[in-house]
């Protein structure tokens, strides 16, 4: 039921790049310069019926046309993403998809289109969402309210009102993700390598050409092979920091060395620099991983799974010393969950992370430790195994300062960007175009000046 679900959800991203193809299309409104279509309206009610939130026409129509006149805004203020940016986003979502699908090819035999096709289709409305997401950013701020400020915010809401809180948990890992091989990285580096000789022993004018037929035929990087290698207006900041790093540092027409980040081995070709960003190429090498390579890590968390059993390490020192991931081992493997800024974990929250984990947790009590686990990293898609520790479970209760001091914090931002944002549409609607069809028009959440 749950893939279902998923096909259904992923089926309405695109349907966008169709629509007009299936329906009579026709604008039903205008904001400054940019149309709204009535497929926009269709597709995006389609959205929230697959996510459960309802057939609301109006808020459909409203969030559209807000969405629409935050793009208006970035054009005046010269608010722009890079295409880095835009191929990165893309990344993530490809990345999420094939995994929910289980392949590539499983994804691509679904939709009956290849990857790259399906990418091309989707970056336009990608590349839109990312500028009026960053538009709306610089609209509210880095909103950092003070503990006075979220009891304040606590106070003003009657105590019947307050949200119930579903149960939750809070837990450690330790993780360990698997190496590949000295020998698979040779073979990468190796293989790079020859690559790398290939282009330098062309002449000067005829290097670019062949980096770009290079990288089509061999290059791993599903975000930029089809392209040649190709990214344009790389910023700081975008990138893994250590391809930053050689990029950064090499002038027009130049060769890196080959070097190693956490996807595999690259090396990059400087197409051309614009102030602080770079047009560039690159061909990536993912080393190959065996199935002794991937099931080593397992063996190496039982060895730790023991060792705690028996009382010879704590889970907490255990992580310090073994986990392979930064973001917890330094807290003793105490997970932080990325919704709400809290270690606490309710049902909806364990199932984006992985929908094995509900149950798992279900059967264990406080303190208990899990044998290895397989999982798949939320960061860069790879998989690796771990060990959970259950650290706490927290009844049901109503949100309260002492308990859920976090989640009252991100309520009380949440409401002062909302107001923020009010005063914004209400004061830009009065100077931009904005123009509805009169069937469509209905009562907004805001106050929207709409020209005659």
């Amino acid at each position: 039921m749950q893939k279902l679900k998923f096909i259904l959800l992923f089926l309405v991203c695109f349907s966008a790049s169709f629509a007009q193809q299936q329906v009579l299309d026709k604008v039903i409104g205008i904001v400054g310069k940019y149309p709204i279509l009535l497929s926009d309206l269709q597709n995006s009610m389609l959205e929230r019926e697959k996510q459960e939130a309802g057939f609301d026409k109006c808020k459909a129509f409203e969030t559209l046309v807000f969405q629409k006149l935050l793009v208006a805004q970035a054009d005046r203020d010269s608010v722009t993403i890079t295409d880095a940016e835009v191929d990165h986003e893309l990344d993530q979502r490809m990345a999420y998809y094939i995994q929910q699908f289980g392949s590539e090819e499983k994804l691509e035999e679904f939709y009956g289109k290849r990857t790259n096709v399906i990418k091309d289709e989707l970056r336009g409305d990608i590349q839109e969402q990312l500028i009026a997401q960053k538009m709306q950013g610089k609209i509210t701020g880095d909103v950092k309210l003070t503990p006075a400020e979220v009891r304040l915010f606590y106070n003003s809401i009657p105590q019947d009102s307050l949200p119930l809180i579903n149960s939750e948990v809070e837990l450690e890992q330790i993780v360990k993700k698997p190496t590949f091989s000295a020998e698979a990285k040779q073979i990468a580096k190796s293989q790079l390598e020859i690559y790398r000789q290939q282009i330098l022993a062309e002449a000067k004018e005829k290097q670019d050409s062949k980096m770009k037929t290079l990288a089509v035929l061999y290059s791993e990087d599903p975000g930029s092979a089809s392209k040649g290698g190709f990214y344009a207006n790389v910023g700081r900041g975008v990138m893994d920091p250590v391809f930053e790093s050689n990029a950064f540092r090499l002038k027009q027409g130049e060769l890196s060395p080959v070097f190693e980040t956490a996807y595999g081995y690259h090396f990059i070709q400087l197409v051309q620099r614009k102030g602080e960003l770079l047009d560039l190429r690159h061909i990536l090498l993912v080393p190959k991983m065996s199935n002794e390579d991937f099931y080593l890590s397992k063996l190496i968390l039982d060895s730790i799974y023991n060792e705690i059993k028996e009382g010879k390490i704590t889970f907490e020192d255990a992580a310090k010393k073994y986990s392979d991931d930064g973001d917890t081992k330094q807290n003793g493997g105490l997970m932080i969950n990325r919704n709400t800024a809290s270690t606490k974990f309710d049902n909806e929250d364990l199932s984006q992370i992985d929908q094995n984990l509900v149950a798992t947790l279900n059967s264990m009590q406080i303190g208990d430790i899990s044998k290895p686990m397989q999982f798949m990293s939320q960061t860069d898609g790879k998989p690796g195994f771990r060990l959970l520790k259950l650290k706490n479970r927290i009844d049901p209760h109503r949100t309260n300062l002492k308990d859920d001091y976090q989640k009252l914090a991100l309520m009380a931002t949440s409401e002062h960007n909302k107001n923020q944002i009010k005063e914004w549409i209400r004061r830009r609607s009065k100077i931009t175009y904005i123009k509805l069809d009169p069937e469509y028009t209905c009562t907004f959440e805001n106050k929207w000046t709409i020209s005659n």
